[in-house]
């Protein structure tokens, strides 16, 4: 654990790698989803069960979802380095905390803040460690669990979505698009294992209060609270929903001048997802942008034009009239495909 714990410590200490989901956007997200999590336990493992918006969406909404048990646990970057001060659930405790409960009475948020209710039926306790979700003791909790749903460290997302994957776990997680090439990622988009939620793109989060000012996408509310807005954020997920099935409308008709081939291979470069031609039986280089688009009964994803060398998947690098170009996904429509 040495080597992950080292990890774990300088992704909570980047400030780039902390930022806290809203409740309105767990929301709008599980509107989709709701029938699906009946009688379901549900794991947020990156969420401390008094400030995350994971946990109080979850106990707010554990009769409505119908909910089987919901299981919080929650890292603490100051393990070995002091002593417990479980007592008060004071920030700077070594050890992570855990909540567990499997019945709430309606009446149970009718008078009392959250953490008054936490506190009172004593359904949070401390972890033996720190709370590392790589852990041997959260994974245990990862085993008993049906879906997990949190928003893990953007730099731990790779590794999130691998324990959940091993584990053969439903999941429904938040992450940077960037994500959605890497080789640890792409087969699985490609193989119509996983795909994107219903919010793809904007998004805004809250930021640690001693987070550095920045000239964009970023401001300071009325009560002093930091926020950032990512433009390229997105829930990824293996939760079926209606979205993955809709077919692309596509409009336009092949035209040489507008999709001309690469360089270096055999496929036609497609600017924007609206330029897709109708009509074309090849291969064609589309922004990542199409993967929250991707129905897998209309198109076939054939790898991606990155570096050409990053993997298998990565199949050469996308070079224009001598120009290198981003980085694209390669399809095929499967009603042209022959």
């Amino acid at each position: 654990m040495a080597n992950k714990n080292t990890n774990l410590h300088r992704a909570k200490r980047c400030k780039d790698d902390e930022f806290y989901t809203t409740y309105e956007t767990i929301e709008n997200e599980l509107a989709h989803y709701a029938e699906q999590f009946k009688n379901k336990t549900v794991l947020c493992n990156c969420d401390n069960p008094f400030t995350s918006n994971f946990t109080k969406f979850f106990l707010q909404n554990f009769n409505v979802l119908g909910l089987k048990r919901l299981i919080c646990t929650s890292f603490s970057p100051y393990a070995s380095v002091q002593p417990s001060l479980f007592e008060s659930f004071n920030d700077n405790n070594s050890k992570g905390y855990i909540l567990d409960i499997s019945k709430i009475n309606k009446s149970d948020f009718t008078s009392e803040t959250i953490s008054d209710f936490l506190l009172s039926t004593h359904c949070v306790k401390e972890l033996n460690g720190n709370g590392d979700f790589r852990s041997l003791e959260c994974i245990n909790y990862l085993k008993e669990c049906d879906i997990v749903v949190t928003n893990p460290p953007f730099s731990l997302f790779k590794e999130m979505v691998s324990e959940i994957m091993k584990y053969n776990k439903k999941f429904l997680i938040i992450g940077n698009q960037n994500a959605l090439t890497y080789k640890e990622i792409f087969p699985l988009i490609q193989n119509n294992l996983v795909w994107t939620g219903y919010q793809f793109g904007e998004m805004k989060f809250r930021v640690p209060q001693d987070s550095e000012p920045r000239s964009t996408r970023y401001w300071v509310d009325e009560t002093g609270q930091k926020w950032r807005s990512l433009g390229n954020a997105m829930w990824l997920t293996n939760l079926d929903n209606e979205r993955r099935h809709e077919n692309l409308r596509l409009t336009q008709c092949f035209n040489p001048l507008i999709h001309q081939r690469y360089d270096n291979y055999n496929a036609i470069h497609v600017r924007n997802i609206t330029e897709i031609p109708f009509d074309y039986t090849g291969i064609m280089g589309v922004p990542i942008t199409i993967i929250n688009r991707y129905n897998s009964e209309q198109f076939e994803i054939i790898g991606e034009a990155n570096h050409g060398s990053d993997s298998q998947y990565d199949i050469f690098k996308p070079i224009l009239n001598g120009k290198e170009v981003f980085k694209r996904i390669l399809i095929r429509n499967k009603a042209n495909a022959i």
